[in-house]
């Protein structure tokens, strides 16, 4: 239930002596926020400078009618935001009434009106009015907390997977920024090749996850120092196809993405990468994109068995390798991008 003092009404009527009635009808019953208008064509700013709960509005007024005025607020205000409008009028006739409905007046009174009709006719409207705002107010709370849970679960869920990409390659002799540069040099290729914002923003969340396969590989073979025999190798190769399992049969996007990335990002464009030697685009595009960033990244870092390489040296094998192991069209975006992949190297130093 609304308080008479605590809403807005707006009064509009040509004549000053019919202001003058339906303003003291109202304040004799606590209405005290009252404006008057008997311009029409002043409402405009009115009404953009303020609002109200509710609008008495006559018909017959001089340049702009009340059909006008109704015709204004239909332009100017959202359909939750239009209060009601009782049109206050001389007019009798069925022909307006229908036109004020169908132009979008909640109610219709004629004059003289009698006080109590009127006054009960307001209250009704108002109370709508108010409890339809307050539902408004309380669904937008309602929908505002729903978008902070899904934040805090999606924050939650990139906490999860980052961590877990940060063990995969904690067995590499890694601190944890290799995953870190990696996602934020795909996240960089895919934005130079024109992909939208939300594939920028679920590559970068699911690519830390490359390597996780490594976690089912042998310290023995991670971390030798020297080459590896044809027999380690092939044992080595076998992270992508674990961590194709590890992350199989997710219902979530990015672990969905991720499972797409682990299985294809040692593929090459020439068809001699692994595990099913896929050409082209064959290979899915999260694949080939984040096979730079992983090659890249590995060639400029410090292995067991290698000194991280100088960026523009690293730079031109990854030109070289256009059309063979990588997507020429990515080469060019990744090399479009080399200023931001040498900010994002120095931010996340190992």
């Amino acid at each position: 239930m609304f308080k008479p003092a605590d809403v807005k009404l707006l009064l509009v009527d040509d004549n000053a002596f019919n202001l003058e009635v339906i303003h003291g009808t109202l304040e004799s019953v606590g209405y005290e926020k009252l404006t008057s208008v008997s311009n029409p064509l002043k409402l405009s700013s009115i009404l953009e400078e303020s609002s109200f709960d509710l609008i008495l509005l006559d018909i017959n007024m001089p340049i702009m009618d009340g059909f006008g005025v109704l015709s204004l607020i239909q332009q100017m205000f959202a359909e939750h935001e239009r209060p009601p409008v009782i049109m206050l009028t001389a007019q009798d006739d069925a022909q307006n009434r229908i036109k004020a409905f169908e132009a979008g007046a909640s109610d219709y009174i004629t004059k003289p009106f009698n006080r109590k009709e009127l006054l009960k006719r307001v209250s009704l409207h108002l109370d709508n009015w108010v409890m339809k705002q307050r539902l408004l107010a309380e669904k937008q709370t309602l929908e505002e907390k729903v978008r902070e849970r899904t934040r805090a679960m999606q924050e939650a869920q990139l906490e999860i997977v980052y961590r877990l990409g940060r063990a995969s390659e904690y067995r590499d002799n890694e601190t944890g920024n290799h995953v870190r540069r990696v996602s934020l040099v795909a996240e960089a290729i895919a934005r130079a090749a024109g992909y939208d914002d939300e594939f920028c923003r679920l590559i970068q969340a699911a690519s830390p996850l490359h390597d996780v396969g490594k976690i089912g590989i042998s310290d023995l073979i991670m971390l030798k120092p020297g080459g590896f025999t044809d027999e380690e190798f092939s044992i080595m190769k076998s992270h992508v196809t674990i961590g194709g399992e590890i992350l199989a049969n997710s219902k979530s996007q990015i672990l969905q993405l991720a499972h797409e990335i682990a299985l294809t990002h040692h593929e090459k464009y020439n068809g001699k990468g692994y595990p099913k030697g896929l050409v082209g685009e064959e290979i899915p595009i999260t694949g080939r994109i984040v096979a730079i960033a992983d090659v890249f990244d590995a060639l400029t870092s410090d292995r067991p068995y290698k000194k991280a390489w100088p960026i523009d040296k690293a730079v031109s094998l990854i030109v070289r390798e256009k059309g063979e192991h990588f997507d020429p069209v990515l080469v060019d975006a990744f090399v479009s991008v080399i200023p931001e992949v040498e900010k994002i190297n120095k931010q996340y130093l190992d």
